[in-house]
Order: C-alpha cells, then structure tokens, then sequence
C-alpha cells in the first residue's frame, strides 16, 4: 500500500497527459539504489532482487529478496524484514539529510511493519551533490 501511494501521490502531481500508463524511468533496472535515514539511523542498498538494510548496531546488514516496482512517479522495492513486511519507495526530489551539507535527488520512504521513516536516496549515476559543488 506505501508502495502504491508514494507512487500514485507523486504521479498526481505530473504534468501530462493523465491518460499515460508508462512506468516511471528515472532509475534503470541495473542501478544500485544507495538510501540513508536519520534519528534513528539507518541505511542500504538496494540492487536487482536484493536489499541490504544497516544500522549503526548492524553495519554489516540484513539483506533480504525484493520485488521491484515502477509506478508512475517512482518506484518501491517491496520484501520481508525482521519478520515483517518491509516497503521502500523512492521518488525523485531533492532531498537533505539534515545532518551534512549533501542534497541527494531522491526521497525515500521506508515501511517497516507499522514503523514509517524518512530519509534519502542516490545512485551511481545520479549522486548527491555537497555543498561545495556547482549544479
């Protein structure tokens, strides 16, 4: 359901045509999907069917089978973690940490069971910019 809405929410806000039923590109299928969250912290990758989610008391993490999804305006990769269901939905927006000087250009929200968190997202080819660097 995260999944759905993250996607759908930022899809209404699209121009276009409503009728376009295409799923969102701005993340090719063999990118690693690098996220990070804060209070508490948290953070992982994602790439192909797998997903690895740290934590300052787990640093090597739990990587765990995920189903991939692209909405319209984003995508998720959906799994179990910890026992339970677990949803992260990325979608495109500048986005600060909070805690350095680096703008990433994703947003992610990430669904643990009923625990919900904020946080930020970059890949390879689209990396987070620190402050000292041009556009």
């Amino acid at each position: 359901m995260l999944s759905l809405a993250a996607c759908h929410q930022a899809a209404s806000n699209l121009p276009g045509d409503s009728t376009d039923h295409q799923p969102w590109r701005g993340i090719a299928r063999d990118e690693v999907v690098h996220f990070l969250g804060t209070e508490p912290f948290w953070g992982g990758e994602a790439s192909g069917n797998e997903l690895t989610y740290t934590t300052p008391e787990n640093q090597d993490g739990e990587t765990i089978t995920v189903s991939r999804f692209a909405g319209r305006g984003g995508l998720s990769f959906s799994g179990n973690l910890a026992g339970g269901a677990m949803t992260l939905a990325v979608t495109p927006g500048e986005c600060s940490d909070g805690m350095s000087d680096r703008t990433y250009p994703f947003t992610v929200t990430l669904q643990i069971g009923p625990d919900v968190r904020q946080g930020c997202a970059w890949t390879d080819h689209q990396g987070y910019r620190d402050a000292t660097q041009k556009e």
